[in-house]
C-alpha cells in the first residue's frame, strides 16, 4: 500500500476540497420519521464516526449514499454526484468509488475467501485473472489473510470473516469506505485487529470513510489511533485521551435528529444529558 501523502507545510495556506459526501437537510419517513433534517459534509480523507441507539438511523445514512434508500426531501452528493436523481446504471457508477463493510461480514458461503474477495472484479469483467489474483493477493496480505484463499467462509472465525470482508470492500480501490457496525458481536482483541484495519485504510491510502457504531470502545479506537512508521513498517499508535485526530469527527443522531458533531473532545465535554447517558 501507498505511503500517506506528506502534509503541507505550515505556510502553505490549506486546500479547500469539496466535500466528497454532503447531506443537506435529508428527511425521510416511513411508519415514522427516520431522518429528520439532517446535514453533515465529509471531507475527502476524512472519517466521520456516526453513533447513536437502535433505530436512530445511523444505518439509513449508509443505504442513502449507496442509493438504495431515496430521500423524501433534501440533498446527497458523493463524489459531485446528486444521488437521489440517479437511475440504476448511474448509480452504478457512484457504487464503484464505494466499499462497503457490513455487518457479520455478509460473505458468500458457497464460494472461497479468495473468491469471495474477487467477487466485484469478476462481475466487472475489466481486468484479466492474472490481475484479479494479483490483487487478491495484494487485499489478503493488508488484512494479514494471504494463506486463507482457498478456505471456506466456514472455516474461519468470527474475525477472520471481518478481515475478509474489509479485503473484498477493498479490492476495487474504492474512495469512500463505508462501515456498518463492523465490530459487532467480536471479543475485544478481535475488535480491536478490525478497528486498527480502519485506521490503516484512513492512513495508508488516504479513503473517506463513514463508521457507523454503537460501540463507544470501537469509536474512540478509531478517533485517537494513527499509523506511525517503525522502519519499513507501519504500526498503530495512540494520541492521548482527550486527543482526536484531525479529520476524525462524531455525529450522534437521536430518534433521526443530529444531536452532535465535533471532536473527541466536543463530544466528551458536551453537557447534553441525552449525549452524557449515552457516554456512560
Amino acid at each position: 500500500m501507498s505511503a500517506p501523502p506528506e502534509r503541507p507545510a505550515a505556510s502553505e495556506p490549506p486546500s479547500v476540497e469539496e466535500p466528497i459526501i454532503s447531506f443537506r437537510d435529508v428527511q425521510l419517513t416511513f411508519e415514522r420519521p427516520i431522518l429528520q433534517g439532517v446535514s453533515f459534509d465529509l471531507a475527502p480523507g476524512t472519517t466521520k464516526i456516526v453513533l447513536g441507539g437502535s433505530g436512530s438511523g445511523k444505518t439509513t445514512i449508509l443505504r442513502l449514499i449507496l442509493g438504495l434508500l431515496k430521500p423524501d426531501t433534501g440533498s446527497i452528493r458523493v463524489d459531485g454526484s446528486e444521488v437521489a436523481h440517479l437511475d440504476e446504471e448511474e448509480l452504478r457508477d457512484v457504487r464503484l468509488k464505494i466499499g462497503m463493510v457490513f455487518q457479520e461480514g455478509a460473505l458468500f458461503d458457497s464460494i472461497t475467501v479468495g473468491e469471495n474477495v474477487a467477487f466485484q472484479l469478476m462481475e466487472d469483467g475489466e481486468l484479466d485473472e492474472e490481475e484479479i489474483e494479483r490483487r487478491v493477493h495484494e487485499m489478503l496480505g493488508f488484512v494479514g489473510l494471504e494463506d486463507f484463499g482457498h478456505r471456506m467462509p466456514a472455516e474461519l472465525s468470527g474475525g477472520q470473516r471481518r478481515r475478509v470482508a474489509v479485503a473484498r470492500a477493498l479490492v476495487a480501490r474504492p474512495r469512500i469506505m463505508l462501515y456498518d457496525e463492523p465490530t459487532t458481536g467480536l471479543d475485544p482483541i478481535t475488535a480491536t485487529t478490525i478497528t486498527d484495519l480502519i485506521v490503516k485504510v484512513r492512513d495508508l491510502d488516504g479513503v473517506s470513510s463513514i463508521l457507523v457504531t454503537h460501540q463507544l470502545r470501537d469509536a474512540f479506537n478509531v478517533a485517537r489511533t494513527f499509523m506511525m512508521k517503525r522502519g519499513d513498517a507501519y504500526e498503530p499508535s495512540m494520541v492521548d485521551d482527550m486527543a482526536t485526530l484531525e479529520g476524525t469527527e462524531f455525529l450522534m443522531l437521536r430518534e433521526g435528529k443530529m444531536v452532535f458533531e465535533g471532536t473527541t473532545r466536543d463530544l466528551q465535554s458536551c453537557p447534553d444529558p441525552y449525549i452524557r447517558e449515552f457516554l456512560s
